[in-house]
This record gives structure tokens, sequence and C-alpha cells, in this order.
């Protein structure tokens, strides 16, 4: 048991440095470079020690005791090409590189019981443009970073089904930043700095079923459930001024408050292995995204943000296989499609996704007791207007009311990934 405490702490060494990442939605799946190579298709194979993020239930398919590790690395890149009042500005954003972390032990009990522990972040997005865009007043600079640590138990009731189940605890830190019009003294209009930093917890729980029929066939089920997500944090302007615009805060710093309603979901795996070294896994995921129907913020001066967001469900279809060519060589590959959950009345800078559709590549290695997994994958994102939208800063910009129309365009994201896995 010392090892386990040692990977344990371990976990939490590298998991402590969560960060964020593009996402449909803000949901993420980079939860191992195995995982990312296959598309997602992790659900019916669950046959690593990953299986703790993807299906908890497979890990009573890992024999002693087996640990990974890695990290994501992801590339995202847009444009926005707007208009207001007459004038056309074309906006790329900021070059930037996010990091994803991953961790996880698993351990045999005895023939019939699996100890599990996953560390990994599982919601998280990043966008930044330049501070003096034609979209500032909406935002300028945003992150959501979240980290999450699943301990899990696993049964193998008999040789064909194997359930798991598992309390998440989650910890989320959030910023954002935008301008806000505010009058100083006797100064003119000036476009004031305002960022709002905050964290917060949020618990739910993990459900897993892993049927494994023959050699040939299984079939996974995972189940992660709604969170809420209470934050709590500040507000803070560049210049501070007690005087009041319509609609608009006080520039004076102060509390704030948020609930953030992060949604359920259920994901399907259906694994085929016709021979040895030859699988495929075909998959969709369901996000009820339904639940995240705002955002709002909630000052102690007294002004409080609402931002209606009204999201619909969406899906994830995946397709993988996995080659091994040599006892200690493995060629991955796979597609996935993302519907989007976006309303396009609500939409704003945050996120200038509407679906996306992912190419992935990976290989493994192993000797020994070691694994090394790679894997790279190329996002192409949809498209979105802003005609219809009615979100803050857009809709209607201070000071001079005229709303913001326009599309994004050309948004792609480009990921590299690695873990290492070594078994006892």
């Amino acid at each position: 048991m010392k090892v386990f405490r040692a990977i344990i702490l371990a976990c939490l060494l590298v998991c402590g440095s969560a960060a964020t990442a593009l996402a449909e939605g803000f949901a993420l799946y980079e939860w191992s470079a195995r995982g990312l190579g296959l598309a997602q298709g992790m659900v019916g194979r669950a046959d690593d020690a990953s299986a703790i993020a993807y299906n908890g239930a497979g890990i009573t398919q890992l024999p002693g005791t087996h640990m990974m590790g890695g990290l994501a690395f992801i590339a995202p890149m847009g444009t926005l090409d707007l208009e207001q009042g007459g004038t056309s500005h074309s906006t790329t954003t900021k070059p930037r590189t996010w990091m994803a972390p991953h961790a996880y032990v698993t351990h045999q009990l005895n023939d019939q019981f699996w100890l599990g522990l996953g560390m990994f972040s599982r919601f998280g997005v990043g966008n930044s443009y330049d501070e003096s865009w034609m979209g500032k007043y909406n935002v300028y600079d945003v992150g959501l970073q979240t980290f999450s640590v699943v301990p899990t138990i696993a049964w193998k009731i008999n040789d064909v089904v194997s359930v798991s189940a598992g309390p998440e605890i989650l910890y989320a830190d959030i910023y954002i930043k935008n301008k806000v019009p505010t009058f100083v003294g006797t100064m003119p209009l000036i476009d004031n700095d305002m960022k709002i930093q905050g964290d917060g917890w949020g618990i739910g729980a993990h459900f897993g079923l892993h049927l494994r029929f023959n050699e040939q066939w299984s079939l996974g089920l995972a189940y992660k459930s709604q969170m809420t997500l209470n934050v709590s944090g500040k507000a803070k302007f560049g210049q501070q001024s007690p005087h009041k615009i319509s609609g608009l805060p006080p520039a004076q710093d102060t509390d704030v408050e948020a609930t953030v309603q992060l949604p359920d979901s259920l994901a399907l795996g259906i694994a085929y292995k016709p021979l040895d070294n030859l699988s495929f896994e075909v998959g969709t995921i369901w996000t009820r995204w339904s639940t995240y129907n705002a955002l709002n913020m909630y000052f102690d001066s007294g002004y409080s943000s609402i931002n209606n967001k009204e999201w619909r469900d969406n899906w994830t279809f995946n397709a993988s296989v996995e080659y091994k060519p040599l006892d200690w060589w493995a060629l991955r590959a796979g597609v996935s499609h993302e519907t989007s959950p976006v309303n396009e009345d609500h939409a704003d800078f945050w996120m200038p996704t509407n679906g996306r559709t992912t190419l992935h590549l990976g290989t493994g290695f192993n000797w020994n007791n070691w694994t090394v997994d790679l894997a790279y994958a190329h996002i192409w994102v949809n498209s979105i207007g802003y005609g219809s939208t009615d979100a803050s800063g857009i809709a209607s910009v201070p000071p001079t009311m005229q709303r913001i129309t326009g599309e994004s365009k050309n948004v792609h994201a480009n990921l590299y990934m690695f873990s290492i896995g070594y078994s006892f």
C-alpha cells in the first residue's frame, strides 16, 4: 500500500496544474493519449487505467496495480469577421497553448473488487483577444479551469458483467476580463478594465457498466451526474469610480457570486475485436447542456449581470480502430463529430463554436511494464453568427449602443498529447 499512497500523491501533484482547453460547449474529453487517438473510443474497450475517466467498470480487466499520467497541449485559433455601424474589422484570437493533465491509478483487491483514483479536467475553455478589439465590451480574455478527483470502486459480478461507482469532487477557477465605460472624476468617458475572478466546488457522481460478452464483443455505458458549481470571487476595476452608468456596474471593487449548472452525460460504446491485434469501437455521448440556461453574476454593490444561455442538449458520435502490427507497437485512428449546444440567440465571444468535427491519430509502445502513448487531433469548428444574439456587449455596445454583427471563421485547434503508464 506504500506504493499506492505514493501514486496518489503523484496524481495530486500532476493535476494541481490543471488548465483549460477549447471544447464544444466546454466539456473536455482529453483524458488520455490513447483515448484521444481513438476518438474517445474507450467506453466499450475500457482496458487501461484511463477507464476511470471513460468507464470505471472497465478497470476489472486490469490485474494487479496500474498507473498512468500525462498531459495534453491544445492550441486553438480562430477569426471573427465583425461589423458595427458600417465599420468592418477582422480579429484573430491570440496564439496560446493550454494544458490539460491527467493521472490515474487502479488496484485489484481480489477476484471481485478493484479500487481506482482518477484526476483529470472535465470542463474548460479559454480564449484571448486584443484588449482594444471590437468585442471588448463582451470579453477580451476568459478562462475556465477545472480538475476533478474521482475515487472509484468496481465490482466484477461475473465473467460478463462489471459495474462501478464513485463520487466526483470538482474544483473550478474562472476569470473574465472585459471593458466597461466609466466616468472617472471630470475625465471624459474611458474604457475601464473589469476583471472578475472566482473559484468554487461541485460534487457529483460517476457510474459505469461494462459487459464483456466474449473475446470479440463488449459494450460499455458510463453516466456522469449533473453538478451545481457555486462560485465566489472578486470584481476588480482598473480605475475606481462611484459614478454609475445605466446598465453597468459602478467601478468599485466588490465581491461577486455565481451559480453554474454543469451538465450530466451518458456515453455508450460498442467494441469489436475480430483479431487479437485489431479492434474497433463506435459510440456516442449525450450531454444535457439544456441545464446550462444562464450564467448570472451578483455583485455585492447591488449590480446583477444576467447572461442568458438556454443551450440545448448535444451529441458526440465517434468511430475508431486500433491495430498492433507488432506486440510492442500499436497504431490508432478515429473520427468524431459533435453537434452544437450553443443557442445563437444568446451567443457570445467566449466560445465562437457551433459544432465541430475532429480527426484523431495515435500510436503506442510498450516494453516490460511500461507503456508510452502519443496522439494528435485536428479540430474543425463550424462558424457561428452574431446577427440575432442579445448578449451584452454585442447586441448593444456602450457608449455607441450600435450592435455588432458578423460571424466566426476558420476556427480550429491542434491537440498534442502523451501518456506514460506502468504496471506492477
